[in-house]
């Protein structure tokens, strides 16, 4: 049964509400989270240790499990449970998942650099991984850069810092310059964890690089993006914002020339080991999107259901099949991000790597199912989602009265809750909280060609070939 996050039924002659990841009665759940999250302590809630805390394989230590290596097919599980509880509980990207997915691609992608030639990147970054997770560290794991003429290598780029890139080689470390886009929640994070973001030539060998810096290093610059509706965050309104507690921003983060020391350096020139490095962060994160967005995917759909309701209607039958539709795609999302974890496999460094094929299954879904349980939501609130009026016409001394009477909509509900609802149904739909939700799904860890690339590479078509061959009894010379 899927987990669920979410008020209680109000119908005391209904069934007790289905049990949620933890096993208890909805309201149980409700209040016990609600409170870790006032906390601001949800790591530390005793009630949810098992999903979002590990013990570290380094120290023996209990940790957050956004800085655990993956252990086992167990913990693979583990981290899309609590990808989605945290998209419950948000309504919204939560900003530590690239960090996780990051360092576990780091760790047994520079181990195996180490075995071939002989570098101490994985003992850098065993160093590096201790620290993070002794002082909790938000990493951001920054993968993409603009890459300008994508025609070109980066070698071949007329303006070369298009792609990040060594500039000086000194006795103590590296200088970098370039930049990385779209990096969300990097405002908030201790570390950014750079990655190459493509399979490189001999000629790239500059470009080919991999290492840690601390979020105020000096030459870090952060341009802050805009979204869609930003500016009602700044007009002392929770109604209009959609979800006033929870979002993130977007950033360009510019290196303009940063000191890397040799003990924060995982990758330096190995252009052959870039392709791994970049197709296991992308299978880690594609896994990820199985979690997140059916977390946020159950609040879209909450929130239309409860449209449905104060618009009347919750029983009409098409009302109740375009929800089931909704359902059907946000757990088909979240099976495929369970069937990949469930299939990982051991690394030559011992942490657990996702089935390939199976996460970019997943991620391909994701490009999908939300654009298409965005459109349904809008279908189920009506054509209010797109003209709701203001928080200020609500409060209004002119307006309120009027506003107050007309947007009830005569099913027992307020003006404000309705009002509520079809905001937040706006902010993922269409406003600020649709970066995360939509625009994020189809672009976030690879744009949809991306996936149908590795989906053709890991789909074996030549052994399917020969399984149909044999069955038929084709005899070929």
């Amino acid at each position: 049964m899927s987990p669920t996050y979410g008020a209680p039924t109000q119908d005391t002659a209904a069934p007790a509400p289905a049990p949620t990841l933890t096993g208890e009665p909805l309201q149980t759940q409700v209040d016990r989270f609600e409170a870790a999250l006032i906390a601001q302590a949800l790591a530390q809630a005793p009630h949810y240790q098992d999903l979002m805390t590990a013990t570290s394989h380094l120290t023996g230590e209990k940790i957050n499990r956004f800085t655990h290596i993956h252990q086992s097919t167990d913990d693979l599980i583990k981290k899309v449970k609590m990808q989605r509880l945290l998209g419950q509980a948000t309504g919204a990207c939560f900003q530590r998942c690239v960090g996780m997915d990051a360092i576990n691609a780091v760790y047994s992608t520079s181990y195996e650099v180490d075995q071939k030639y002989g570098t101490k990147y994985h003992e850098n970054f065993l160093k590096f991984l201790t620290e993070a997770q002794q002082k909790d560290w938000t990493i951001d794991g920054a993968m993409t850069d603009p890459k300008g003429d994508r025609s070109l290598p980066p070698h071949k780029q007329e303006d070369p810092d298009m792609f990040m890139r060594v500039v000086e080689r000194r006795p103590d470390g590296i200088v970098v310059r370039g930049a990385k886009a779209h990096q969300t929640g990097m405002c908030n994070s201790h570390q950014v964890l750079v990655m190459p973001t493509q399979a490189m030539g001999p000629d790239d060998k500059d470009y080919a690089i991999s290492f840690s810096a601390p979020a105020n290093a000096e030459g870090l610059f952060m341009i802050v993006g805009r979204q869609s509706c930003d500016t009602r965050k700044l007009e002392g309104t929770d109604i209009d914002v959609g979800n006033a507690q929870f979002g993130g921003v977007e950033l360009l983060v510019v290196f303009d020339d940063v000191f890397i020391p040799n003990e924060n350096i995982y990758l330096n020139g190995e252009t052959e080991f870039a392709t791994m490095l970049v197709e296991r962060f992308a299978g880690y994160h594609r896994q990820s999107y199985g979690g997140c967005k059916v977390g946020v995917g159950d609040v879209l759909i909450g929130a239309a259901a409860v449209a449905a309701d104060y618009n009347g209607v919750p029983k009409a039958s098409h009302i109740k099949d375009k929800i089931i539709e909704m359902i059907h795609l946000n757990e088909t999302m979240y099976s495929c991000g369970i069937a990949c974890s469930a299939e990982g496999t051991k690394t030559a460094s011992g942490n657990y790597l996702i089935n390939l094929l199976l996460a970019n299954v997943c991620k391909q879904n994701v490009t999908r199912f939300p654009y298409e349980m965005a459109r349904i939501a809008e279908d189920l609130a009506g054509g209010a989602v797109g003209t709701c009026l203001s928080d200020a016409d609500l409060k209004g001394e002119f307006t309120g009265p009027w506003v107050q009477k007309y947007m009830k909509n005569g099913t027992g509900t307020t003006a404000e809750n309705r009002m509520r609802i079809l905001r937040l149904i706006e902010n993922l739909s269409l406003g600020a909280g649709a970066v995360g939700y939509r625009t994020e799904s189809l672009h976030g860890a690879g744009s949809p060609q991306a996936q149908r690339v590795m989906i053709a590479r890991q789909g074996d078509i030549e052994g399917k070939k020969l399984l149909a061959k044999r069955i038929a009894h084709v005899k070929e010379d």
